[in-house]
């Protein structure tokens, strides 16, 4: 047996991250005492976040686990928790949260968003083979491995997931054809690294008041946004009816189920009419990933919803339904992260935060310099090593009308995924001498 966690039934532990989140919930309601001073340095979808993942490293739930089967061979087993909550409850909160957006604000935040996203992008870039220099220095032997053991080859990978997401990390996988028995290793910084940067990410959510006054940075267009869309939600609040919460729930999974529907049907139109989409080393492969198609059409039909009188709904309070599903999934999120996995491979590890801190460094530098807003830095970041299961998550913390914001950078970290990691492990190759 390995790692068997103490509960293996999704049930028992979809009730234990529901038990966090209820704990949450109602210490950070607390106004007085301990509570209020805690959740006044800790911001609460942080310790959501956490307490999974405390969880896990401790053994009382788990992602993946082996188990023996009837004849005593080790069997792979995993929880369906992430899957249900990233495949149905991300795509209904994306369309509750998108009824009452305001297209044209949106557009009206200027570049700055885009802008952060093709700094995060360059900063992988860049990160990759200036990590792999810096570590050289201090240990050499972390960077061994010739022909398909290059290390380089694995990082391919990395940069892959980092800058679009599970699609262009495959892509990378069979571009460079590093040795599979040793891709688990790469699996694990990918994990690691980024789920660290993310709870730093939600730490300085609570404290993005300041860092946008150190940025000096003009926030207008986004509180413009915010109030707009509050104005608007509290014209037509009404006190929601069991008919709303049903209609509610009806159009966001009934436009699930389409999603998931036409994601598959152009996935595999795709694949199946186009040789191009079949070529795993082709940056086009990307495109035949379902997730990637579910998460366009939820978005862009919640957008066209948002054009009707279903926008309405957001009075009902669609947009806190969908909250609801979206620290459903940070809970999930956090529940994959082991702490105890960080020593595992320190060298390896070493490589990743260098290069995440190269990524972070540069977004900084770049949002001081034009004076971009703390959530364009967070969510900028995001669409690049989150992708589109994380970066709406960050975006709608800071309010639930941004999190399109957050899928739409997503999505285009999707197109540029592929190209921009080909580009990194190039470098990476002539960083490590290969």
């Amino acid at each position: 047996m390995e790692n068997i966690p103490f509960f293996t039934d999704d049930t028992i532990v979809f009730g234990i991250l529901m038990l966090c989140l209820g704990f949450v919930f109602y210490t950070s309601s607390i106004n007085k005492g301990f509570w209020k001073t805690f959740y006044k340095f800790i911001p609460a979808l942080l310790v959501c976040y956490m307490l999974p993942a405390i969880f896990n490293s401790l053994g009382i739930i788990g992602t993946e686990w082996k188990e023996p089967g009837t004849d005593g061979v080790l069997i792979e087993k995993s929880s369906k928790v992430y899957y249900i909550a990233s495949r149905y409850l991300l795509p209904a909160s994306l369309i509750l949260m998108t009824l009452s957006i305001d297209l044209k604000s949106i557009f009206n935040l200027g570049p700055k968003a885009l802008i952060m996203f093709l700094t995060g992008t360059l900063g992988v870039i860049i990160g990759g083979p200036l990590a792999i220099l810096l570590i050289s220095l201090v240990s050499p032997e972390t960077l061994g491995g010739a022909g398909f053991d290059a290390v380089w080859r694995g990082l391919s990978t990395l940069a892959g997931s980092w800058i679009g997401g599970g699609a262009n990390q495959a892509a990378m996988l069979e571009i460079y054809q590093y040795n599979p028995e040793k891709y688990g290793g790469m699996v694990l910084v990918d994990i690691v690294v980024a789920n660290i940067w993310m709870a730093i990410l939600l730490m300085g959510i609570g404290k993005s008041d300041k860092i946008d006054r150190w940025l000096k940075a003009d926030t207008s267009a986004i509180e413009s946004l915010k109030q707009k869309v509050s104005n608007y939600a509290e014209s037509i609040t009404r006190n929601p009816s069991l008919t709303d919460y049903t209609v509610m729930l009806s159009i966001a999974f009934t436009t699930v189920g389409f999603a998931h529907w036409g994601a598959e049907g152009i996935s595999n139109a795709l694949s199946n009419n186009f040789e191009i989409f079949n070529d795993k080393t082709s940056s086009l492969s990307s495109f035949t990933s379902k997730f990637f198609w579910m998460i366009t059409i939820a978005t862009a039909i919640g957008i066209l919803l948002s054009y009707t009188k279903v926008k309405q709904y957001e009075g009902a309070g669609a947009s806190k339904i969908g909250s609801v599903f979206i620290y459903i999934l940070v809970a999930t999120i956090g529940m994959k992260m082991d702490l105890g996995k960080i020593f595992e491979n320190p060298g390896l590890i070493a490589i990743g935060l260098v290069w995440m801190a190269i990524h972070v460094l540069l977004l900084i530098i770049v949002a001081k310099i034009i004076k971009a807003p703390y959530f364009f830095l967070a969510v900028g970041s995001k669409a690049n090593i989150g992708g589109a299961a994380s970066a709406p998550v960050v975006a709608a913390a800071f309010h639930p009308s941004l999190a399109t914001v957050g899928v739409l950078l997503a999505v285009f970290g999707y197109v540029v995924g592929t190209y921009g990691a080909i580009l990194c492990a190039i470098l990476m190759q002539i960083a490590s001498g290969s």
